[in-house]
C-alpha cells in the first residue's frame, strides 16, 4: 500500500495538472475573440471568408469613393491597387480626423454579400504613418510609394 505522503503528492500533482489545463483552455477561449486576421482586398477576392468571420481589411481608400450616410455611417472603397472592396462603416464612433482618400487604413469587421461591413476604422496617426500590413500589401502589388516621392 502507498504511503500517505505519496498519495498526497499524487493528488496535488493531479490537481495542479487539471488547474493548468482549465486555465489554458480559458485563456485560449478569451483570446479567440481578440485574434483578428489581416487580409488585403486581393486575398479576400481570392478566398472569401465566412460571413461570421471577424477580420481586418487593409489598403488605400480609393479616391472619390467616400460617400457620407446618415449619422456616423459612411461608405468607401478599400483597394490594394489590384482589387477594390466596397466598405460600409456601421460603427458607433465618428470618422477619424485623419481618415481620407488616398490614405492607408485598416477596417475591422465582416465580409458579407460582396461588401465589407466595418465596425471600426483605423486611420494613420500622422501624415507619414501607414500600417505595416498595408505597406506590405501595397508593395506586393507594386502600388506603394515611399513618403515624399
Amino acid at each position: 500500500m502507498k504511503s500517505l505522503k505519496k498519495q498526497r503528492r499524487i493528488q496535488i500533482i493531479a490537481a495542479a495538472a487539471v488547474t493548468l489545463t482549465v486555465a489554458t483552455g480559458l485563456i485560449g477561449y478569451a483570446m479567440s475573440d481578440g485574434i483578428n486576421l489581416y487580409r488585403s482586398p486581393s486575398q479576400v477576392s481570392e478566398a472569401a471568408p465566412e460571413p461570421d468571420e471577424f477580420f481586418q481589411l487593409g489598403g488605400l481608400v480609393k479616391e472619390g469613393s467616400i460617400v457620407n450616410g446618415t449619422g456616423v455611417a459612411f461608405d468607401f472603397v478599400i483597394t490594394d491597387g489590384a482589387v477594390e472592396i466596397p466598405v460600409a462603416y456601421v460603427g458607433g464612433s465618428p470618422r477619424p480626423d485623419l481618415f481620407s482618400e488616398g490614405q492607408g487604413t485598416i477596417a475591422k469587421g465582416w465580409y458579407r454579400d460582396g461588401r465589407f461591413e466595418a465596425r471600426e476604422i483605423l486611420a494613420k496617426h500622422d501624415e507619414t504613418y501607414m500600417p505595416r500590413e498595408v505597406v506590405e500589401t501595397l508593395k506586393a502589388t507594386g502600388v506603394y510609394q515611399e513618403p515624399g516621392t
